[in-house]
């Protein structure tokens, strides 16, 4: 076979792998899709995954199904989809800030989430509230700064080197507050510990913990946002009470494999803002504390890299370091 010959069949081979491709982008999806969250089920992922599940299977028309695959701070789940066949069909739906905190906090990791994975919108964004179980006897952050002085306090993080336990790192060496830091596996146990008082201190989502407060379970001294919410006007902004330009929050979105087409992951950033707009939804969520942000998938690779570099020189000047 000539030179010449074989060139224009490798040109025609390629040409009809182009045309399959693209007649399978428009097409998709064709199957079920399945949102895998990295933690247990009902911390604040899980409650805004399957809260659009059942809109997002009738905007693509394919069933969605909801899967928590938790384990080392979310990295086992967040490997597993970055490890996923590129096709839009397995997506992590996460806390995007603390997925960020990962390369910094891990000395091994199985994925590079920079690379590996690509964004293809944020969700939503629930700010974190400074909570004490109800015997602990102050009512605002300069009482417990003074109290954790004298008196010994366990502060829940949901786990190591997650964005909650950073939260609370950050707000430690700004405010001269003193607690123990003790681990959990999850949102759900780091409550239900502090609600029975093993733990007296904890920092987390407000749409994971809201519900305890607003039941007496757990009392609230703060919020973790430049301005107060609505839903609790009355509680102060942790920067109102003395620590100037103090922000932090979960941050809820979905990511893919990188290598997924351009053309499914606009279509799937298009499903899911849709769904997370429709305005039950919305409402819902709002009643629970969290805020809808959506963006596109530049703008959420851009956040990414921004809260990689924020949380980075935290784990440092902390010298927070596992395996």
């Amino acid at each position: 076979m000539s030179l010449q010959r074989r060139a224009i069949l490798l040109a025609c081979t390629a040409a009809l792998a182009a045309a399959s491709a693209t007649a399978q982008t428009a097409d998709w999806p064709t199957k079920t899709l399945r949102i895998v969250v990295p933690y247990p089920p009902g911390g604040s992922s899980d409650i805004i995954a399957r809260s659009i599940s059942q809109a997002l299977s009738e905007s693509l028309k394919q069933s969605v199904i909801v899967e928590n695959k938790p384990g080392a701070n979310g990295n086992l789940g967040a490997d597993f989809v970055a490890k996923a066949e590129p096709d839009g069909y397995t997506m992590l739906l996460c806390d995007v800030g603390a997925l960020a905190i990962s390369p910094s906090v891990y000395t091994k990791l199985s994925f590079d989430p920079s690379k590996d994975l690509r964004g293809v919108t944020m969700l939503a964004y629930s700010p974190h509230l400074l909570v004490v179980h109800p015997s602990v006897p102050v009512n605002n952050l300069k009482e417990l700064i003074a109290y954790s002085k004298k008196n010994e306090l366990n502060f829940a993080v949901t786990a190591t080197g997650s964005a909650p336990h950073l939260a609370g790192v950050a707000l430690e060496r700004a405010s001269g507050a003193r607690w123990q830091y003790i681990p959990y596996k999850g949102g759900v146990t780091a409550i239900q510990d502090t609600v029975a008082g093993q733990t007296q201190v904890l920092m987390n989502g407000m749409l994971a913990t809201l519900p305890q407060v607003q039941n007496g379970k757990l009392k609230v001294l703060g919020v973790s946002k430049s301005t107060r919410m609505p839903l609790i006007g009355d509680v102060p902004t942790i920067a109102e009470q003395g620590v100037a330009g103090y922000e932090s929050g979960t941050w809820q979105g979905v990511l893919l494999p990188r290598g997924t087409p351009d053309a499914v992951v606009q279509k799937l950033n298009k499903a899911l803002i849709t769904a997370i707009r429709a305005p039950e939804i919305r409402s819902r969520l709002a009643g629970q504390g969290a805020e809808v942000v959506t963006m596109t998938s530049s703008e959420q690779d851009q956040f990414f890299t921004k809260e990689r570099a924020r949380w980075a020189s935290v784990v440092k000047a902390a010298n927070i370091k596992l395996d």
